[in-house]
């Protein structure tokens, strides 16, 4: 569990079709300064797990079903991946519940400075990721907590407001119009969604008071 506040930003190489390597860390880093073997650390809003601790950085393993569902497998190699390590209990939460398993991917449309902010929208192509977006709602997007300032009713398009800390301090710096980024639903949307559905049947056996009735019992 994460909470969408970014602490440090690496550089990522693919080392073969599933090992990661992070680099580029400070060691006085808040990631390099409580580092262990098997930690789960989001890279650009994806949880992974720490396999080897490096000087000034660490690998990973991403399996084909992630690398596929993220941004991860294609990432230019000059742009820094966001980083965060996880939760801790007693931690403050400064952003929203960030679960690291990401929905899908999204794309950059315009990115409009202001006197106060950055504004950036978004395209949202899949409905599995559309459906959790709504106005003032959070979002995941590169690992970083932010809240939808705008969305179109489907949530196909949303906009953000990014204040100069958070673009300053994230790779929100290098995006270019077109990038894809990794999307993250907020899990509470997820949880709201399951609990109005109708229950679902799968597994529920076919017995019913009627059947035994019409079958001599009761």
């Amino acid at each position: 569990m994460f909470t969408g506040l970014i602490q440090a930003l690496g550089k990522l190489q693919t080392l073969d079709n599933d090992r990661l390597q992070i680099s580029g860390l400070d060691v006085s880093s808040p990631i390099m300064a409580d580092i262990s073997l098997g930690d789960s650390i989001a890279v650009d809003g994806v949880c992974l797990t720490v396999a080897t601790i490096l000087p000034k950085g660490f690998v990973v393993t991403a399996s084909p079903e992630t690398l596929e569902r993220s941004t991860l497998g294609h990432i230019p190699p000059e742009r820094p991946v966001n980083l965060e390590s996880s939760l801790r209990v007693g931690s403050k939460i400064g952003g929203h519940f960030v679960t690291g398993h990401v929905d899908g991917q999204g794309y950059v449309g315009e990115i409009i400075k202001t006197d106060s902010a950055w504004e950036i929208s978004f395209t949202v192509p899949r409905s599995q990721v559309a459906r959790y977006i709504v106005p003032k709602g959070s979002i995941g997007v590169n690992g970083i907590s932010l809240t939808v300032a705008d969305c179109s009713a489907s949530g196909d398009w949303f906009k953000v407001a990014v204040i100069p800390v958070t673009y300053d301090e994230t790779n929100l710096q290098y995006l270019q119009p077109n990038d894809a980024v990794n999307l993250e639903g907020d899990i509470l949307g997820k949880y709201v969604e399951r609990f109005t559905q109708p229950a679902s049947t799968v597994g529920q056996s076919d017995i019913s008071l009627d059947f035994l009735a019409e079958h001599g019992y009761g």
